[in-house]
This record gives C-alpha cells, sequence and structure tokens, in this order.
C-alpha cells in the first residue's frame, strides 16, 4: 500500500461513480486514476505547489491526483489541444475543480513568458504526442515554464502474462490508426533510455529515474473491433482482425499494466546560469 493511498480512496475515488462501458469494468476509471496517484508518488510534488500539466486528456486520470496533492493552497493549470469530454464532470463530482485551471492550448507553444511553474507534468501522454520533433518540442516548453519535469510512461515489457496481454493488444493500436487514418498515433511505448534520449534532446539533465510495477488491472488497451472493420485495404483489415481476435480473447480475460518508467529533470546548468544572470541583471 502506498502512502496516503487510502486516504486518497475514501476522498476522491469513493465519488466517482461507476461507469457503464462495455467491455471495460465499471471501476476502469477509479483504477486507472489510482495508478496515476501511485506514479506521482516518485514526483518532487507537495503540498501548495502550482503545477503545470500537459495532457490531461477527456478524463482527467493525472489532474484529479495532482489537485489532491497539491493541496489547497496548490494550483494545477491542466492542457490539453482538444480532448475536454468529461474533464469538467469528472473534476467536479472529485471536489477538486477548484483547483485547476483548464488550458485548451497546444503545448507546443506555451503562452507564459517566464517559469511560472514549481514543476510541469506529462504522465501517460508522450507517446499521443505522435513525432519526435513535438516530444522535444513539447518538454523543452515545460523546461522553459518550470525548470523541473517529471514525466512517466509505461515500458514495452511484460513480467507477466497479464502484462504480456496489455502489450499484444495495445501495440495493435498504432497500426489500426495508420491503416485508418494515414498517421500514426498511440505509438509503441518508449524504452526509458529513449525516454531519457528525448528528455536530453530537449535540453533536459536527468537528475533522477527509475521503474516500477503498478500492481492494477490495465483496460486502456482496448480499442473496439469495429474500429478494424472500417479498414478499407481488405488484406490489411483482415490481418488486424485476425490480429485483434487473438489478442483480445487474451486481454478479457485478464490485463495488467506493464512496468512503468518515470524521469525527473531539470533545465541544463547552462540554461539555468543564462536565466539566472538574466534575473541579476
Amino acid at each position: 500500500m502506498f502512502f496516503g493511498e487510502e486516504t486518497f480512496k475514501r476522498e476522491i475515488l469513493s465519488k466517482i461513480p461507476p461507469r457503464n462501458e462495455s467491455p471495460l469494468p465499471p471501476n476502469w476509471l477509479h483504477l486507472e486514476m489510482l495508478e496515476r496517484f501511485r506514479v506521482l508518488q516518485f514526483s518532487p510534488i507537495r503540498e501548495g505547489m502550482n503545477v503545470l500539466e500537459i495532457g490531461c486528456g477527456a478524463h482527467a486520470l493525472t489532474t484529479v491526483p495532482l489537485a489532491y496533492l497539491v493541496g489547497e493552497t496548490g494550483r494545477v493549470v491542466a492542457v490539453d489541444k482538444s480532448r475536454w469530454r468529461f474533464f469538467e464532470e469528472i473534476t467536479s463530482v472529485t471536489g477538486v475543480k477548484h483547483r485547476i485551471i483548464p488550458l485548451k492550448l497546444d503545448a507546443r507553444e506555451l503562452p507564459f513568458p517566464f517559469k511560472t511553474f514549481d514543476l510541469a507534468i506529462l504522465v501517460h501522454g508522450i507517446r499521443s504526442l505522435k513525432k519526435e520533433e513535438t516530444m522535444v518540442k513539447v518538454i523543452s516548453e515545460m523546461l522553459r515554464v518550470s525548470g523541473r519535469v517529471f514525466i512517466a510512461e509505461s515500458l514495452p515489457v511484460a513480467t507477466n502474462e497479464r502484462q504480456r496481454a496489455h502489450l499484444e493488444l495495445y501495440n495493435l493500436r498504432e497500426e489500426i490508426f495508420e491503416a485508418l487514418f494515414g498517421d500514426k498515433d498511440d505509438l509503441h511505448y518508449p524504452t526509458l533510455e529513449r525516454l531519457v534520449e528525448i528528455v536530453e534532446k530537449a535540453g533536459g539533465n536527468v537528475i533522477e529515474n527509475g521503474t516500477f510495477e503498478p500492481g492494477l488491472p490495465h483496460y486502456l488497451a482496448y480499442i473496439p473491433r469495429e474500429y478494424v472493420e472500417r479498414i478499407k485495404d481488405g488484406k490489411k483489415r483482415a490481418e488486424l482482425l485476425k490480429r485483434w481476435d487473438r489478442a483480445y480473447e487474451k486481454w478479457k480475460k485478464g490485463t495488467e499494466h506493464p512496468p512503468v518508467g518515470w524521469i525527473l529533470a531539470e533545465s541544463s546548468p547552462l540554461d539555468y546560469n543564462f536565466h539566472t544572470a538574466e534575473e541579476e541583471d
């Protein structure tokens, strides 16, 4: 049991009603939010902090744990370009909406002229940025406006059959989206070494990193079979349907979150000294 987990479950998760989104279980959102809370235990977040979250997503999965952890005197600025469908509903029922400032904008060009935040967060979202160029730009912006960033992402490894079931179904998403729309989305999970490379390319100095096992079920590999059925290329459609059926049979028997890699980085010393000299002038 992680420190503070029972309090979090009692004060926040119990307020969220079950969801009817078959074949996902009614408590899938609660489990995903609990996983985000566990990830954030490795970050330096404290009460009273002003935190920037990139890629908050439709369900505020990381936003709510962040708002809980910063407390009444802290604030979370939640950024996403387009996915806001359930955001207000979920932040309202959990009772932390007043700690959150939502902003609809492109994270590649943040509208903050100086270091505004104590910490910038990107959890389970780097793969949705699609291209390395975008990843580097976004992380560079996070470092510019915060100075410290915490990034976490699932890793492409499995330590048991349930994790392998998740990866097998999840790894179809990139191909399915590319076949449907001609563009890759939900890229395969990066290795921790690859994450470090991207952060360093963005100008970050990695001061700490690690991995952990969430030890929770994980259902977000699921993509409806109907998506595959809409692929126009007959040969590709038949191939992906066969693979989807095989992977789904394993997935529905039990699926678990794979290990998660996390990184804490700060602006490079050169960048820090440059800004310090500017402030002294």
